[in-house]
């Protein structure tokens, strides 16, 4: 690996020599950062025996498996030091807003750059609720989904389903600069968006969770927070001046603010992939939520849960231990691909679950939980490698106290999130310069030029081992008629929540 040669005294640039050439280039570094298209310039005849897929005199390619350490936007949004254990929102830190302000007044924050004054918040609040309500037909829409359908899986489908309502928000309809203009009726149609997004993003949840329970659907009420209101359309059942327990609401919205955006994770970024065609909103937001729900990203809580449970007492958290360090089980809820040290969110949602457990008394896994954590901080192989707890190591707890079932918590992931997935969107559709589709590089290894060749002169080569099961239109394997019981798949309690009525 050649040696790079030392920039001009005092210039803010990159000096290189392309010892295939003996050219030297110099690269201009903006906020501590190169432009990958620099490298284009640096092209070098093809070496003999080269592969011509290499495409050498088209000059130099970047590779980076997985984002390591490439920047694809400038942005102005969240800040994170993944060595200090930083989180930002708008220069705002993560520890003071979660003290002093809730999760609408950090949405409007995020999306719009600064804290609301009152009467902006007023304003925003009202027309995010307003817009909670969902069309009547929708009902049909989630009664299709089988019993047993995953909540992502119908979250996911809801929100894409929601973009077929709305055809003055589709820029292939009304135009593909409908977002990008910036004027004052295309920032008009821009925001009803978003308090739509928003809105609907709790309704859509709880429609999620009710199909699932065999409840009828709850219109969203009036006069009640943003979590106050998703807690009533989930567990209202006819009471008689109920409202949610003020403690869990207090609880949640803490939750989801604290969910709200996280820089360019997998989800923020397919969120902005998609958006990059000019594609309408809902569409964009359904794929960040599938994007979610894999279980490297949204679904860790959940896996936290499982984890502690397959540990069950305390006294096994030892041998969990040890296999862990022999690869034979999965630490989940420790580590983060950002933070190097304790994930700040960590902190404050092990301070909730604190509050939370007053009002539904100790989960049975906390002290699981608890001689995990101890054990884990303690340990030199963890120390290491720099495993502490992250946000999903006590959120999965405070939201199974709370009565969640287990595969519910990647949609208490979604729909605070959807937030910053605005956030992100809105930002890249008013960027200096305009949209430009994302269309990143990739490195060709495979097979260079060669010519058909006729079916009886192939040679058979891997693949399938044994013929696929041919299946009918029904479903059902030929000759055989699968037979499944609804009962044994679907439980039918409801979900309790220790002192979760409280009178008017």
């Amino acid at each position: 690996m050649g040696k790079p040669l030392d920039a001009p005294l005092g210039s803010n640039s990159l000096s290189v020599r392309d010892n295939r050439t003996g050219k030297s280039y110099s690269i201009p570094i903006v906020d501590n950062s190169i432009s990958a298209t620099d490298f284009k310039a640096m092209s070098a005849p093809r070496a003999p025996g080269e592969r011509e897929e290499n495409e050498t005199e088209k000059g130099l390619r970047v590779s980076d498996k997985g984002f390591l350490n490439t920047a694809v936007l400038r942005s102005e949004i969240t800040f994170i030091d993944g060595d200090a254990g930083v989180l930002r929102y708008r220069g705002y830190p993560i520890e003071q807003l979660a003290l002093e302000s809730s999760h609408l007044e950090t949405a409007y924050l995020l999306i719009y750059g600064s804290l609301p004054t009152k009467s902006q918040f007023q304003v925003f609040q009202d027309e995010i609720m307003h817009h909670s309500v969902i069309h009547a037909d929708a009902e049909q829409f989630f009664r299709s989904f089988r019993y047993d359908a995953h909540p992502m899986a119908i979250l996911t489908s809801a929100l894409a389903y929601l973009g077929s309502y709305y055809s003055q928000a589709n820029p292939s309809l009304q135009g593909q600069n409908l977002f990008t203009k910036g004027d004052k009726a295309s920032l008009a149609v821009m925001d009803k968006q978003i308090y739509r997004l928003i809105g609907k993003a709790t309704t859509l949840a709880a429609m999620a969770y009710r199909v699932r329970q065999g409840r009828e659907f709850v219109t969203p009420p009036t006069g009640l927070s943003y979590t106050g209101s998703f807690l009533y359309q989930m567990d209202y059942l006819g009471q008689e001046n109920y409202v949610p327990n003020p403690v869990l609401e207090k609880a949640l919205d803490v939750l989801f603010l604290l969910h709200a955006d996280h820089e360019l994770n997998a989800s923020a970024t397919t969120v902005l992939q998609t958006s990059s065609s000019l594609v309408d909103p809902f569409s964009a937001i359904a794929a960040g939520c599938a994007s979610l729900y894999g279980p490297l990203h949204g679904g860790a809580n959940e896996a936290v849960i499982r984890m502690l449970i397959s540990i069950g007492k305390p006294e096994n958290v030892p041998a969990f231990i040890e296999a862990v360090k022999k690869r034979e089980k999965v630490l989940s809820g420790f580590g983060h691909r950002v933070y190097k040290t304790s994930d700040p969110r960590s902190f404050i949602v092990r301070k909730t679950a604190d509050e939370v457990f007053k009002i539904t008394g100790k989960d049975e896994l906390l002290e699981t939980a608890m001689a995990l954590h101890d054990a884990a901080m303690k340990d030199e192989y963890f120390i290491k490698r720099k495993l502490a707890p992250n946000v999903d190591f006590w959120s999965g707890l405070i939201y199974r106290a709370m009565g969640f079932p287990n595969d519910f918590f990647p949609v208490l992931f979604a729909v605070p999130r959807v937030v910053g997935w605005l956030a992100h969107w809105r930002q890249m559709m008013l960027q200096t310069g305009g949209v430009k589709i994302w269309r990143p590089r990739q490195i060709y290894v495979g097979e260079t030029k060669r010519d058909y060749v006729p079916v009886d002169e192939r040679i058979a080569v891997v693949g399938p081992k044994k013929t696929p099961r041919r299946w009918n239109t029904l479903g059902f394997q030929s000759g055989r008629i699968l037979r499944r019981s609804r009962a044994s798949t679907q439980s039918c309690e409801f979900r309790r929540v220790a002192g979760a009525i409280v009178s008017r």
